[in-house]
């Protein structure tokens, strides 16, 4: 068991991953992820009241699953920025967020659009504390670091929300740097 975490609800935490991505969240049904996972529903409602709130916990893991939590401190924009883009490259590259994008666009965009979630509080959080060591170093504007994380996840969730719409323009290398640039013009000293 790991941060608090049971062996079971892993179990099914990976067989909701493994039916989500065969079947799209809307054809996933409890049954499925409990036979998938060799539990009975039973179970599996024991950790979750539903399939929403699996599938809820579900995107929660895997976004904060590539959070670089323990990533070294930035030493400069350059590092900050490459990291917030680095991050961002990870998030838009997982399998979830493609099969949601896919097969479940109005979820996808509930996630974006409508809810705000755990994982985008903790993003939120942690981009913040960057942030603010940032500013203590000086190379990283004034300004509330809960407003700007806040202006970074907008700006990031949109990026990601819409890469493949201008995957013409900007293939894989150049969304990296373009949102890298955009960052960079937002936080550094020299914006406003």
């Amino acid at each position: 068991m790991a941060d608090g975490v049971s062996d079971t609800e892993t179990a099914l935490l990976d067989a909701a991953l493994a039916e989500v991505l065969a079947h799209g969240i809307r054809r996933t049904t409890a049954s499925d992820i409990a036979r998938r996972a060799g539990v009975s529903r039973q179970t599996l409602y024991r950790y979750w009241p539903d399939a929403q709130a699996i599938f809820a916990a579900l995107v929660t893991r895997e976004l904060l699953a590539v959070l670089p939590a323990s990533a070294p401190e930035p030493q400069s924009i350059d590092d900050l920025v490459a990291l917030l883009a680095g991050t961002a490259d990870s998030v838009r590259r997982l399998p979830l967020v493609d099969r949601l994008r896919d097969t479940d666009p109005e979820l996808f965009a509930r996630y974006i659009l409508d809810r705000l979630g755990t994982s985008q509080r903790v993003i939120v959080a942690e981009t913040a504390r960057r942030l603010r060591a940032g500013q203590r170093a000086g190379y990283v504007r004034a300004g509330d670091p809960e407003r700007l994380a806040a202006m970074v996840l907008l700006i990031a969730q949109s990026a990601v929300q819409s890469a493949p719409l201008v995957a013409e323009w900007l293939p894989d290398d150049a969304w990296r740097a373009e949102l890298a640039a955009a960052l960079r013009g937002y936080l550094g000293t020299g914006a406003a």
